[in-house]
């Protein structure tokens, strides 16, 4: 029996596993060709500095395609995120590059083409949803894991493959300007949110990125890029638990290094951070890839290589495996380094090796592999004019996602019982957040991130400003709209204005808060640090000399952090809190303000009393809270957690069946919840951990878990928590994560600052070690109540 041999190269063959695809290919490379697919080019982007990345005008001219395409490319970077475009339009493109580059290198590969997708696909026209601190502000990862998902089917729909979102940094100090971009203070709220994205996005074919690993938000000062500080416990046990969260439940398939350094090592240089600990221990097998510019960084910034070549070396042996955003260091300087002698090709092969695995997983070494993407199959590509307005990546579906996240984001944090409005024939709506229509978005939203370097682009979706959604909330009210001042001026000559027109209404809506912006262009945003807490600009004046009038204030904040509010805390009528809340945000305000949304945000961030008391967060020792051997209080406003309604709830009957159990078993408690106001209404019950005595400082309580529950009107629950001493465990003196012996207390909550029940536990027995395969959630169960 005679048998055609089978002459298809075995990096085509999808019989056989992605590795041994990766694996036929790298042994059929040339050197060129394999460094070739450990970089990105941007094409598109100014070298003229200042648009979109740090250090940007240092790059290069852009590489010359026809040199670098016949050795083959590793990734696009941006194709829709670096100039307004036509999705439609940019489809086609992506799709025509892809079609060159397959076809000028000779094994037919196609590059990975990555985007941001913070909050949304970063690209014109596409839906800007609320800010992940908003995110973590819903308490409810199923909500943004669905939202990841529907991000993901929009990237992937245009032939996008990659996206570099979620942000997993914890917030440690608020004056940080990319705190938007974080989901909170606390590790368990990060960790658990973020997971959520990362299998949204991922469910959708998406290759997901963790970033910033590890540590970027620990800077001193809260300055973007400045160095971190912390001891490895901090790290250990506040900024690395949310990463092995997601790496061990989310499977994400990239991970992007820091650009900071910890105690004068720069993550991009850290074997034991990137190699050791990520994918030794903790078993990651994806790609690592460098925060853009971040291996020309060690250079440049940090001071660890002498010259280009060095700090290619540096980055691969730790364990970066691909440049971004475009050739630098891991071009020609690294095939010097290799020619030296000073880098080995085992190297090279290491990170070629994970980066054809991913492509073979995406269907990139696929003989048949068809670019064309989903939007564009079945049309007439002949004609790309006939293809405009074809592709809606803002549709009613993803309208309806960003209302429901932005509506459960909203954060009631002071009501002296005037909201909800009861139609007051007039409101004086006053701030310069009143009536722009970009006060809801954050800095990597499309119209902000890009389109603000194009300001005669429409802005591509609709932004209705909050006097547009007040109207439409209150049509039987006057609504009368002035500025005052703005967001960050010095100016005042309309406060005038403002408090006559507060004394002539029966209520003041004051929209106070950002602009966000990239480097120094906003008050919040990548590179928009803040000295202190206090309100930009002329704005507390502007809220105190309205608290003057005697006219009720309701306070409304479309912020990308917290800021200390001073008189307001205790004068305002109401204070509404929204961190960037997208492209629905106004229509979620001002349904909260008319009643029609019940608000059910909790903080994710402390918001400070005082304006000058930072770093600050929740999640610290008792040294860290006030006392008297320091004459400054870091005690919160409103602590993290914190979150009103407009129905009350009650709890009751706490059982505590278990109290005492072993360093290896767990605890059980159950308690009632009863709504009982007149309509449906959620609550947020928060568990958190006090350890009173340990061998190493703890902080004073963290949280352990957390359930959204809603329930209607005069409805009730029982819910039951079965939790593990694995959630007590902490890093000890030798650095090993360990569970001790001793007394703890259980504080079942409504915040951090409201304890409902304080439930002694023990733990019996030796002291515990545990690893990266321990619990990392209790059991949270909810049911009718008995009877």
């Amino acid at each position: 029996m005679n048998h055609r041999q089978n002459t298809r190269p075995a990096w085509h063959d999808t019989s056989l596993p992605p590795e041994a695809r990766a694996d036929a290919l790298i042994a059929a490379m040339t050197l060129r060709e394999k460094t070739a697919q450990l970089v990105g080019v941007w094409v598109g982007a100014s070298d003229e500095g200042g648009e979109v990345a740090p250090h940007q005008h240092e790059m290069e001219a852009p590489p010359d395609l026809d040199e670098l395409l016949p050795y083959g490319l590793g990734q696009l970077t941006r194709p829709f995120g670096t100039a307004p475009v036509d999705p439609a339009l940019g489809a086609l493109s992506l799709l025509r590059s892809q079609q060159r580059i397959a076809a000028a290198n000779r094994f037919g590969i196609p590059a990975l083409a990555h985007e941001e997708c913070l909050a949304g696909f970063a690209a014109w026209g596409a839906t800007a949803y609320p800010v992940p601190l908003s995110w973590g502000a819903t308490f409810n990862p199923a909500l943004v894991g669905r939202t990841a998902a529907a991000i993901g089917r929009d990237l992937r729909a245009v032939g996008v493959h990659q996206g570099l979102a979620p942000v997993l940094d914890v917030v440690r100090d608020a004056r940080w300007g990319r705190v938007e971009e974080t989901i909170g203070e606390d590790p368990y709220l990060v960790g658990t949110v973020a997971t959520a994205y990362v299998q949204g996005l991922e469910s959708a074919g998406i290759v997901a990125t963790l970033k910033h690993f590890a540590g970027y938000s620990a800077s001193r000062a809260g300055r973007n890029l400045a160095p971190v500080s912390m001891g490895p416990r901090e790290r250990a046990d506040v900024i690395l638990p949310p990463f092995e969260m997601a790496v061990r439940e989310g499977r994400p398939r990239s991970v992007m290094h820091a650009y900071t350094d910890t105690d004068g090592l720069p993550s991009a240089a850290d074997e034991a951070l990137l190699t050791g600990l990520l994918r030794e221990t903790w078993g990651f097998t994806g790609t690592l890839v460098a925060d853009y510019f971040g291996i020309a960084f060690l250079k440049v910034l940090h001071g660890v290589a002498e010259d280009w070549s060095d700090a290619a070396g540096l980055a691969l042996a730790s364990g970066v495996d691909v440049e971004l955003p475009t050739v630098k260091t891991f071009g020609q300087p690294l095939l010097d380094a290799i020619e030296a002698g000073a880098v080995p090709e085992a190297l090279i092969d290491r990170a070629l090796h994970r980066v054809l695995v991913q492509k073979a997983q995406l269907g990139l070494l696929d003989a048949d592999w068809n670019p064309v993407p989903d939007v564009l199959a079945d049309t007439d590509l002949s004609t790309p004019e006939k293809l405009r307005g074809l592709v809606d990546l803002d549709p009613p579906a993803n309208r309806a996602l960003a209302t429901e996240l932005a509506e459960q984001a909203v954060v009631l944090l002071r009501n002296d019982g005037h909201l909800p409005l009861n139609r007051p024939p007039r409101i004086a709506l006053i701030g310069p957040n009143a009536d722009e229509p970009t006060a809801v978005l954050g800095c990597y939203a499309f119209p902000v991130h890009v389109g603000g370097q194009h300001p005669d682009t429409p802005l591509g979706i609709e932004l209705p400003t909050l006097r547009e959604a007040l109207a439409e909330e209150f049509p039987g009210s006057e609504v009368r709209t002035i500025r005052g001042v703005t967001v960050d001026g010095e100016e005042t000559d309309g406060i005038a204005e403002a408090v006559l027109a507060a004394r002539q209404a029966d209520v003041v809506v004051l929209a106070l808060g950002d602009r966000a912006g990239l480097f120094g262009r906003g008050t919040s945003g990548e590179g928009c640090d803040a000295p202190t807490l206090e309100l930009p600009g002329r704005q507390q004046q502007l809220l105190d000399e309205l608290l003057d009038t005697g006219t009720p204030v309701v306070l409304a904040l479309l912020a990308g952090r917290p800021y200390a509010l001073g008189r307001a805390v205790t004068e305002a009528a109401a204070i509404v809190q929204c961190f960037f809340p997208g492209e629905s945000g106004t229509q979620a305000l001002a349904g909260v303000l008319s009643g029609r949304v019940n608000p059910s945000g909790r903080l994710p961030v402390s918001v400070p009393a005082h304006p000058g008391v930072q770093p600050s967060t929740y999640l610290a020792a008792r040294l860290a809270q006030a006392g008297e051997v320091s004459s400054t209080d870091p005690t919160p406003a409103y602590g993290f957690g914190h979150g009103l309604g407009y129905s009350e709830f009650a709890w009751s009957d706490l059982a505590v069946e278990t109290a005492e159990t072993g360093t290896d078993g767990e605890f059980r408690v159950s308690f009632d919840l009863r709504n009982t106001g007149e309509r449906t209404g959620t609550e947020v019950v928060q568990f958190y951990l006090h350890d009173p005595v340990a061998s190493v400082v703890q902080p004073v309580q963290r949280l352990v878990g957390y359930r959204r529950i809603t329930l209607d009107a005069g409805a009730g629950c029982r819910v039951d928590l079965q939790l593990p001493a694995d959630l007590a465990s902490f890093t000890g003196r030798d650095h090993h994560r360990i569970v001790e012996p001793g007394a703890l207390e259980l504080r079942i909550s409504a915040s951090s600052t409201d304890v409902r029940f304080a439930v002694p536990l023990r733990l019996t027995g030796p002291v515990r070690r545990v690893d990266h395969t321990r619990r990392l959630h209790p059991a949270i169960t909810v049911q009718a109540p008995p009877g």
